[in-house]
């Protein structure tokens, strides 16, 4: 396959937003954004939102980091978690770093309304632990599975500065293209693939990226839409789509896409948030019913924590090493828990939260 030639990306807002008034488009915009209003009433109806940006966070680390095929599982993931100093695999180590990178580029959206380049950069950082920042070396291509370079993008330190800037004005000034945001969230997250910034990184931070700007645009009040199971599962397609943008102007194609991986996870997402508040409120009253302990701070343990721990306990309830174990133990003899012991360390499954993540994704009504 021969190398394809590499144009300066041109900014954004030259693109017609005529052209996605389309009724195919317009239909499956429709029907995306409807999941999507459902996901943000269903997500605002869970007591305390630290569960889901925990848990489904937890989640979405993981499948990304697989599309870049560092694979663990839900079990070292949840330990590690749980135990960070302890021994854990590479991949874990680096699923865990993609969950805090998403925490922290919330937290920066959330704050100051925006997501500019700086802060992107700051993502990156957090998932690669470097300060790397945008490239500044020649060198980087895209390649296939046989090792072709099929992409080249730009090299020229001084253009990846540029082109981020005008990527970072379309991202925070509505005013500059008349489209949907899901529209523009498929746009942003095609030239920020192709520009590739980083020397590493990029697929998991553009991945991040979609999500925020969802949050920015008040789309969802908290990161909980994830695409990356979608795109694990058409990887084929995802790579193939980004390929016909750049080689034959195919933004439509890659519009619709987008919009129906919106559209399936925002689906698969009200099943696995439906099932953990259903989980949590069984908790809640089966344990308020047979435990005199029972209080809301050991509920939002259990469930922010899929894998507890003595210390744990003990630190969100302000309660003794002894009672904390005490507490667990009942939990277990209930079957709530269940204790899982490795090396010194002592862990508690909660026993419904693990198997609803274990079978993620769901769709809801299926």
């Amino acid at each position: 396959m021969a190398t394809a030639p590499h144009h300066p990306l041109a900014p954004l807002e030259r693109l017609s937003a005529a052209r996605f008034d389309d009724p195919v488009i317009l239909r499956k915009l429709a029907s995306s954004s409807r999941r999507l209003a459902e996901l943000k009433g269903l997500a605002a109806s869970i007591p305390n939102q630290g569960i889901l940006i925990n848990t489904l966070g937890l989640q979405e680390a993981k499948d990304s980091s697989e599309i870049e095929n560092i694979v663990t599982t839900h079990d070292e993931l949840f330990k590690d978690d749980a135990h960070p100093e302890g021994p854990s695999s590479p991949a874990a180590k680096e699923v865990l770093r993609y969950r805090q990178a998403l925490r922290f580029g919330f937290e920066q959206v959330r704050v100051s309304g925006l997501l500019t380049a700086n802060h992107i950069v700051g993502i990156q950082g957090e998932l690669e632990r470097n300060h790397a920042g945008f490239r500044k070396l020649p060198g980087t291509a895209l390649k296939d599975g046989g090792g072709r370079t099929v992409y080249l993008p730009p090299q020229d330190p001084q253009e990846i500065v540029a082109l981020m800037s005008d990527l970072e004005r379309f991202i925070n000034d509505d005013g500059l293209f008349d489209a949907d945001p899901l529209i523009k969230m498929a746009l942003i997250h095609h030239q920020f693939e192709s520009i590739h910034p980083f020397y590493d990184g990029n697929g998991r931070t553009g991945r991040i990226m979609n999500v925020l700007y969802l949050v920015k645009q008040g789309l969802l009040d908290i990161p909980v839409l994830y695409l990356s199971s979608h795109i694990v599962r058409t990887k084929a397609d995802y790579y193939r789509l980004l390929q016909s943008v750049r080689e034959q102007d195919q933004w439509e194609e890659w519009v619709l896409y987008m919009l129906q991986a919106v559209e399936t996870t925002a689906q698969q997402t009200l099943g696995t948030v439906l099932a953990i508040k259903d989980a949590l409120f069984d908790y809640k009253h089966r344990i308020r019913a047979g435990h005199r302990f029972y209080s809301q701070d050991l509920i939002n343990n259990l469930f922010i924590h899929p894998y507890t721990k003595i210390d744990f306990i003990q630190r969100d309830l302000q309660v003794s090493r002894l009672t904390a174990t005490k507490y667990l133990e009942a939990l277990v003899e209930g079957g709530f828990l269940l204790k899982q012991r490795q090396g010194r360390s002592n862990y508690y499954i909660n026993v419904a939260l693990n198997r609803i993540l274990q079978n993620a994704p769901k769709v809801a009504g299926a």
